[in-house]
């Protein structure tokens, strides 16, 4: 069907008056009491108060008309958090009737929500995925088992590291290197060890750089506000092609992921007894108990499964690494601290153990600093709220969008002392943690929708964050200084630093 620019405007003036009535009634009924927010534009509402970086805008509108603040966006009403108080209230007394998800546009290109765990409706479906991944690799027996998959992708990203200093310096240059792609590089291979039994990136396989292209592409398309998730009128057109561009971006990953699925089925024919037992393994011998959700597990949902891991794995574990890094070089003195605690209870000739972690409160304290300033998932994911109900004396809708802004919540002014500065003492002899029972601090959410890879993620983020400066004595390059470090941020899947961080990695620790 063919629209000409006449009955295109004609179209979009007749749904302008439609709305603005019905705005208008809805105001005139008076009999809901919702929470205070800004004013908002005929059909617009407040999508202009979101701006190119939500979640510092939001943050401000909260001194203005408090934590709890009502918005419209676009067709629909979003609720945004921004307290520890309320931020409890939440998690403690509503959880389930927030625990619905409500999915951006992008994300049902090959109907990627309905197989995925993080943005899947809330049911019998998704609690099965749920306890299929929880059970196959978040168990702390099952962490514990895969604890030398995790030392090998920490010893080649020191080895890569090494190779590419020392490659650098044969050219003559200083040596300066991209910290993050390092650790992404790491995550993706984890990831693909844990999940298919294999490194993807660094090897000579086509599959390898081709999956890495695609996920990263898909991760740029996911970042980019979509009109659509706002006004449903125009998904079908798609104005922005933001999901025509997922389609063909999700679908390459897809279609790497479907030949490991089908070499894995093939192997399995030929060889009954394969060494090893792997996440594909798990999802390919799954039979369910009859309780609750299928009997197996399609193998559609078998592909987003596998690509989700990805996706969530990777570009979070970099993104915060980078930030934990940029804060040490901005404090000196507090790089020196975990230099020293590191040494005093590692020692300079052996590596990093996660034995070690837990006698590392340092390291732990900068780790939780930094996650408190630079929550990867600022908004976290947006929830939708399965029935109406009140919350802290307001009346909230069914189909509400919830925006739990863990940023802010970060520098709540009511919680924290000081809330700007860069403080790791402040997590010294405390017993605030990021495991959802905190509600100061969530960068993993909470309740039932709390993100189901955090332990792996402790792990992770400790042994690498240790390894890389047990190893390396870090140094910026000629033209940074601690006080001139852009903390400028890039907001997509996740917000990362807009300028990555780059440094030099000198005086390698003996073996």
């Amino acid at each position: 069907m063919e629209w000409s620019s006449s009955s295109l405007l004609a179209w979009f003036t007749l749904l302008f008056i439609v709305l603005l009535l019905k705005q208008r009634l809805s105001r005139s009924l008076g009999a809901t009491k919702r929470p205070p927010g800004p004013p908002a534009w005929p059909v617009f509402g407040n999508m202009f108060d979101l701006g190119t970086i939500p979640h510092r805008n939001l943050y401000k509108l909260r001194f203005k008309y408090g934590p709890v603040i009502w918005l419209r966006l676009g067709c629909t009403n979003a609720l945004v958090i921004q307290s520890a108080k309320a931020a409890e209230e939440l998690f403690k007394n509503h959880d389930v009737t927030f625990s619905d998800r409500k999915v951006p546009e992008s994300f049902t290109a090959h109907n990627y929500n309905e197989g995925s765990l993080s943005l899947g409706r809330y049911g019998p479906n998704w609690r099965l995925l749920r306890r299929v991944v929880t059970m196959e690799l978040m168990t702390n027996k099952r962490i514990n088992d895969t604890a030398f998959i995790r030392r090998k992708c920490i010893d080649d990203m020191i080895k890569y590291i090494e190779e590419d200093r020392e490659a650098a310096l044969a050219r003559g240059e200083t040596g300066e290197l991209m910290v993050s792609h390092y650790v992404f590089v790491m995550a993706f291979n984890l990831i693909g060890n844990l999940v298919i039994s294999q490194d993807l990136l660094n090897s000579h396989s086509k599959e390898g750089p081709e999956f890495f292209e695609a996920v990263d592409k898909v991760m740029e398309w996911s970042g980019k506000p979509n009109l659509a998730d706002f006004m449903p009128f125009l998904k079908g057109l798609d104005p922005q092609r933001i999901k025509k561009n997922m389609e063909g971006d999700l679908g390459r990953t897809m279609k790497v992921v479907e030949g490991f699925v089908r070499q894995r089925t093939g192997e399995r024919k030929l060889i009954k007894n394969r060494e090893g037992r792997d996440f594909l393994d798990a999802l390919l011998e799954y039979k369910g108990d009859g309780e609750d959700g299928p009997d197996e597990i399609s193998a559609h949902r078998r592909l987003i499964i596998i690509l989700e891991m990805f996706i969530a794995g990777t570009e979070t574990t970099s993104g915060t690494i980078e930030w934990i890094l940029a804060e040490l070089f901005r404090h000196p003195e507090s790089r020196r601290k975990v230099k020293e605690e590191l040494n005093r209870v590692v020692g300079p000739k052996r590596k990093i153990e996660e034995s070690d972690i837990d006698e590392l409160p340092y390291l732990q304290a900068v780790i939780k600093e930094s996650m408190r300033l630079h929550t990867v998932l600022p908004l976290l994911l947006r929830r939708n709220t399965l029935q109406g109900t009140n919350f802290m004396g307001y009346d909230i809708p069914k189909d509400t969008q919830v925006f739990i802004n863990a940023w802010a919540i970060g520098r709540d002014p009511d919680t924290w002392e000081d809330p700007l500065s860069f403080k790791p003492e402040r997590f010294l002899g405390s017993d605030i943690d990021y495991r959802g029972q905190h509600f100061e601090l969530l960068p993993f959410g909470s309740g039932r929708r709390i993100c189901v890879g955090f332990p792996l993620a402790h792990r992770m983020l400790h042994l690498a964050l240790a390894s890389l400066l047990h190893s390396f004595d870090w140094e910026l390059g000629s033209n940074s200084a601690p006080e001139t470090i852009d903390m400028k941020e890039r907001v997509a899947f996740t917000v990362r630093k807009l300028t990555p961080l780059k440094a030099i990695p000198k005086k390698i620790i003996a073996e």
